[in-house]
């Protein structure tokens, strides 16, 4: 890590980027820190917190698609960390064109902005395990085949293909990651953490798309965000690093976990319901992450705690909008 360094961090006011901006400014104190985002739905300004008061970090509200937005900044960088993209699966299945559009062309812009950068030391494109597909058997490690199946995961590959493909054309020095379903604080309510947790503390029911066998590895977001720290100061460029906890759980396990969490802190008892799955559903995501391991990260929050953690923080949030609703006179 070069002293006095400067992060730009594309899509630092969502859920991940905004814990990764806290993360850079409580561990490296003569850093700075640009923080560029279109605060679309996803996006706030809350997410930044003490972040938007501290003199080493800097919001600018823009597009990473727009160039004349991109290039200054990253000539400013000597690292990007990016976060910027549009995630959820739902949303891309009825307009996958705002996917293609932020995720792939935002990223060959970034990227471009990155090349003609004198100082640009690293980019981390942070990606998705939903890049190799639906893993039926086994572990996928770093060499699976990329086989998206649904227009938000193809967006994220035909941007991780672009990383790539600027390490080998023009030696851009580029680390990858995939990582798995993270949840925790801050999340935006339409993911299904926090959708699921509101739904049973108001006693009502959760909707699992079809018989919810549905495997995935879940990820606090504090140890997402500390691999993506050690892959910025070990990682080796021109490499992708799969990154997740090793939880695996299917969706109906998830959910009865939540509605107990619910319950045990005085949610009214909710019910699980059955919906109709929705298209190209994903059956089952595993992740080999030897590769990270190797370097010395191992994850530190276990699931039952960050899932407390993550209902906490969603009870509280609850109390301060009930607090500051006026009562009718």
């Amino acid at each position: 890590m070069l002293p006095n360094p400067t992060f730009l961090v594309p899509g630092g006011a969502g859920f991940i980027g905004s814990h990764f901006v806290d993360l850079l400014l409580a561990r490296y104190p003569d850093c700075r820190v640009i923080t560029v985002d279109k605060l679309t739905y996803a996006g706030s300004l809350d997410n930044l917190g003490l972040a938007l008061a501290d003199p080493r970090h800097e919001f600018i509200h823009g597009d990473i698609c727009d160039q004349a937005t991109v290039r200054p900044l990253a000539a400013r960088a000597d690292y990007v960390i990016n976060f910027a993209a549009e995630t959820h699966v739902d949303r891309a299945i009825l307009d996958g064109e705002v996917f293609t559009r932020t995720d792939t062309l935002g990223t060959a812009v970034l990227l471009e902005a990155f090349r003609q950068s004198a100082r640009g030391r690293l980019f981390l494109q942070v990606s998705t395990d939903e890049v190799y597909g639906e893993i039926l058997e086994g572990d996928a490690d770093e060499a699976a085949p990329l086989a998206p199946r649904n227009p938000y995961a193809a967006s994220k590959a035909g941007a991780d293909l672009l990383a790539l493909a600027y390490r080998t054309t023009h030696g851009l020095p580029v680390v990858i990651s995939r990582g798995a379903n993270t949840y925790g604080p801050r999340q935006h309510p339409e993911k299904m953490v926090p959708t699921f947790f509101a739904r049973a503390l108001a006693g009502e029911e959760l909707p699992v798309y079809g018989d919810g066998a549905q495997v995935r590895d879940w990820f606090f977001v504090s140890d997402h965000c500390a691999a993506l720290d050690l892959l910025l100061r070990s990682g080796t460029p021109g490499t992708v690093y799969n990154v997740g906890g090793g939880d695996r759980r299917t969706n109906l396990e998830m959910a009865g976990s939540i509605l107990e969490l619910a319950e045990r802190v005085g949610g009214r008892r909710g019910r699980i319901a059955h919906v109709a799955d929705r298209p190209g559903h994903d059956r089952r995501y595993s992740l080999d992450t030897g590769r990270i391991r190797r370097l010395g990260w191992t994850p530190e929050t276990p699931l039952e705690e960050g899932l407390a953690l993550t209902c906490n923080w969603i009870v509280e949030q609850q109390a301060q909008v009930t607090a500051a609703t006026p009562v009718p006179a």
